[in-house]
């Protein structure tokens, strides 16, 4: 069995963390299949990678766009090579109480980061090693997850759910693909300078609700962090790092002020930390000095 080329498929690729993997893995000699929405999408980037760059146009929610996706590469691949890695990146974020967010946006979370992330894997399985005869060494999948599918956090709690699945959806295929030698790795970014916070921070339908005043903090707090954490180029090459390892982890914190961010929260006690993040974003009131 020879070993896999350097072949990549990453969702997502438009911008963020995807884009970052994009250009990173580009700029490492790798053949990079990056998945898009939109046609300018992918001719913006065709036209700025140019060579070993393939768009690839789906929904990641779409079947049939999926499995044409997997034509595409296969015919791009050929018959002798296989595809080296998989990146889940594609993901929404859009903020709001749970109480009081509508459950079409909720469900749109589950649809897209993570019933969109099974069915792209398991459509693109095969190219990465699970079928007989497979020509090439088995490759690797990462999935980007969140430090929130370790921290809860308000106000984005329909994404914070889908992160919580996918860290145990991604420990099951891990296990469940030592069958065929394909390993699952979980990415856990913090902060990033990427636009998905542009419009999950934006809580003004809650203005005039009892969480008008707590979800106003909340986005500034996420907005202000957001800029503040590491650049999509930083998370790309921690990302490719990771990926080239020969016995990766199987999970990685790629975090900013890392023991504020994710050390002190992860050993905390959850009661504790409750009323940390309460009284940070005002979901506890001071208590009343007796008079």
């Amino acid at each position: 069995m020879k070993e896999n080329a350097k072949t990549i498929l990453i969702t997502g690729a438009s911008t963020g963390i995807g884009y970052g993997c994009v250009k990173e893995f580009h700029r490492r000699g790798y053949q990079v299949f990056g998945n898009v929405l939109q046609a300018e999408d992918a001719e913006r980037l065709s036209n700025e990678l140019g060579d070993n760059f393939v768009p690839l146009i789906f929904d990641v929610t779409d079947t049939q766009s999926i499995q044409n996706a997997v034509k595409e590469v296969e015919k791009a691949l050929g018959k002798d090579q296989g595809l080296g890695g998989l990146i889940n990146n594609a993901g929404i974020a859009i903020g709001g109480p749970l109480m009081l967010q509508p459950m079409d946006q909720i469900r749109q979370h589950f649809e897209v980061n993570i019933f969109g992330l099974l069915e792209v894997t398991r459509a693109f399985l095969p190219l990465l090693g699970a079928r007989e005869n497979h020509p090439t060494a088995p490759g690797r999948i990462l999935n980007i997850g969140s430090i929130n599918g370790r921290i809860a956090t308000p106000f984005i709690g329909a994404y914070v759910g889908t992160k919580h699945a996918l860290e145990g959806i991604s420990q099951s295929w891990r296990r469940e693909l030592l069958l065929y030698g394909i390993d699952v790795v979980i990415i856990r970014p913090g902060s990033v300078n990427t636009p998905i916070w542009d419009k999950g921070v934006d809580v003004s339908p809650y203005k005039n609700t009892p969480y008008g005043d707590t979800t106003a903090t909340f986005a500034a707090f996420a907005i202000k962090e957001g800029k503040s954490g590491f650049s999509i180029g930083h998370v790309g090459n921690r990302i490719a790092n990771i990926f080239e390892k020969r016995k990766p982890k199987t999970h990685y914190a790629i975090v900013p002020r890392k023991f504020k961010n994710w050390t002190i929260p992860t050993l905390l006690p959850h009661r504790m930390l409750d009323r940390m993040i309460g009284k940070g974003v005002g979901l506890i009131q001071k208590k009343q000095k007796a008079v």
